[in-house]
């Protein structure tokens, strides 16, 4: 074992502001070194490794069906990642080395072997996984909304009927569910949009009819 990992291994063990559940997860992995914009995992790939940060900071990243970018989190010293994938299945994302990172990775036997031992970590570890899950649903919900206030921006763009006082007002028998037809989204989702851009000030509703008070912002 390169000694330069070793020491770091024996420090973060022997370290108790770390819970005591992980660093004993970390004495059962073997240590290994990365460089920063290094990939520690891919998404999709198979895995039966977790991987226990020791050193350094990663972030764990996924892509949507359109390609884009989502970031589901970051994990140091401390915390764990890769779990998701020690039942056989595929990665669920990206990880990626913020910065020189030394992790501990454990196999998948060792791990089964350690819940044995220690119940209640199989607790722990399934907290783990529902909060990560619901943070990544939550990155997928985050960029939806984006994406629909984009369309929703277009759209008024181009049926608001200019004003003398620089202001644009929407046609009379143009309805919410027209307007949610037209980008594409629920008519729930839509009033909640056009509640925010009206707390805002950038439009107003005095008599239901949608007044653009400014033009909309290009992102929200």
């Amino acid at each position: 074992m390169d000694s330069s990992l070793d020491a770091v291994a024996h420090a973060f063990c022997a370290n108790t502001a770390h819970p005591q559940s992980v660093r004993a997860l970390a004495a059962l992995g073997t240590p290994r070194g990365y460089r920063t914009k290094a990939k520690l995992l891919h998404e999709t790939d198979r895995g039966d490794t977790l991987f226990v940060v020791m050193e350094g900071r990663v972030r764990a990243f996924g892509h949507d069906p359109q390609e884009r970018e989502i970031t589901f989190g970051y994990v140091g010293p401390g915390d764990y990642f890769g779990e998701m994938a020690l039942d056989g299945g595929p990665r669920s994302a990206t990880v990626e080395a913020l910065e020189p990172t030394v992790c501990a990775l454990v196999s998948r036997d060792a791990l089964l072997a350690y819940i044995g031992r220690q119940p209640s970590f199989a607790l722990e570890l399934l907290a783990k996984v529902t909060r990560r899950a619901r943070m990544a649903t939550n990155s997928a919900r985050n960029l939806a909304f984006i994406e629909v206030y984009s369309r929703l921006a277009r759209v008024l763009g181009e049926v608001a009927l200019p004003q003398d006082d620089g202001r644009a007002v929407l046609p009379e028998d143009l309805s919410l569910q027209d307007i949610a037809q037209r980008v594409g989204c629920s008519r729930d989702m839509l009033s909640r949009i056009l509640k925010d851009l009206q707390a805002v000030g950038y439009l107003e509703r005095p008599d239901g009819r949608i007044v653009l008070r400014a033009p909309l912002p290009s992102r929200w």
